[in-house]
């Protein structure tokens, strides 16, 4: 019986292909159009995605008066914390994800503090909630995505800032091996968590490139990062070897491609068309890693016309050809900037190719 979730399990290991399946979030007022314009909020289902991401439910973390014992001045109303206990105020309402953050553990000396420092306890995680999430994906015959973002690196630099962290890693601090190290255990017990529970793939990430050049060397990156992604992709493989595993990065990473294959990632998200070039990173790396992505969302998704929306599409499909190898989404979130008219120009190319 014909399965969504083989299709693409089949299309991401390069084994050919059926349907090239739509796949993308957007911003509230985005949504809100698109419900208006198709009448339901049920996206997975009217557009036929292929993936659902599955996250853990009521996941113990410290209390909100724990955290702001960290928080030398007053924090603003309105602030939120997250299970990392990192302090965001809220920007846009249009652009929902992107906050203001405020770092416990900025300008911290103290070892022990940072040894002390509580995180996110996924070992107390109800297990049958989440296997009974997982099975639920996989009854509608969709591929399960754990979402374990933020993994290593930027879950360590929202606690302790990307100043003090990169400073810490530069003259070879404890502190930075002690943050880093707990901040991967923390990582591996929710990966182990999420493999145990049944899901098809964990979508890993940490942006370590920027518009048109790497955010660290490679050296510092090979030093600090990635022996930490490795162990906490073969912790997840120790349990389902068949796990596939995509990584997350903005931005012009290329430096890093053959080190992240090294680590055993499977699927490169979101090879950003105004900082990479689909085409040459295809060429180069396409018989080794898979992607995900490489529809621009500051270029084609806002500002092309829906004609050239399916064109990007069925151009890079073709690149990566019959094999498969691409799931051609947005590079990111879609931000108000996109009309309605080129998020269903992206679906229908997505529908009619092949």
């Amino acid at each position: 019986m014909y399965s969504k979730r083989e299709d693409v399990r089949s299309m991401l290991k390069r084994n050919g292909y059926k349907k090239a399946y739509p796949e993308f979030s957007t911003c509230p007022s985005l949504q809100q159009q698109l419900i208006e314009t198709i009448g339901t909020d049920d996206f997975e289902t009217y557009f036929d995605f292929a993936t659902s991401g599955i996250y853990a439910p009521g996941i113990p973390t410290a209390s909100e008066e724990e955290f702001r014992t960290y928080y030398k001045n007053e924090l603003k109303q309105g602030v939120y914390f997250d299970n990392y206990g990192v302090a965001h105020e809220p920007g846009s309402k249009e652009a929902a994800h992107m906050t203001r953050m405020i770092h416990p553990l900025k300008g911290l000396v103290s070892l022990d503090m940072i040894k002390n420092y509580p995180l996110p306890d996924y070992k107390e995680v109800d297990q049958a909630n989440l296997v009974d999430k997982c099975n639920q994906i996989h009854n509608r015959k969709q591929f399960s995505t754990a979402h374990v973002q933020c993994s290593i690196w930027e879950q360590a630099w929202y606690l302790r800032s990307m100043e003090d962290l990169m400073a810490d890693m530069m003259t070879d601090d404890e502190i930075a091996a002690v943050l880093l190290d707990r901040v991967t255990n923390t990582l591996i017990d929710g990966i182990e968590m999420y493999a145990r529970a049944g899901v098809d793939s964990l979508f890993f990430g940490d942006d370590i490139g920027m518009q048109s050049t790497i955010l660290m060397s490679v050296s510092l990156w090979e030093t600090w990062l990635k022996p930490r992604l490795k162990k906490a992709i073969d912790a997840a493989r120790a349990i389902n070897p068949d796990l596939i595993i995509f990584y997350h990065s903005c931005g012009y990473i290329e430096p890093f491609i053959d080190g992240l294959i090294e680590c055993g990632v499977d699927v490169l998200n979101p090879i950003q068309t105004e900082c990479m070039d689909f085409k040459e990173i295809h060429a180069k790396y396409g018989e080794r890693i898979s992607f995900s992505g490489t529809i621009g969302t500051q270029t084609t998704m806002p500002f092309g016309t829906p004609d050239e929306v399916k064109k990007a599409v069925w151009t890079n499909l073709e690149i990566a050809g019959d094999k498969g190898g691409l799931l051609c989404c947005p590079t990111h979130i879609l931000e108000p900037e996109v009309p309605v008219e080129n998020v269903l120009a992206y679906v229908e190319a997505c529908k009619t190719f092949k």
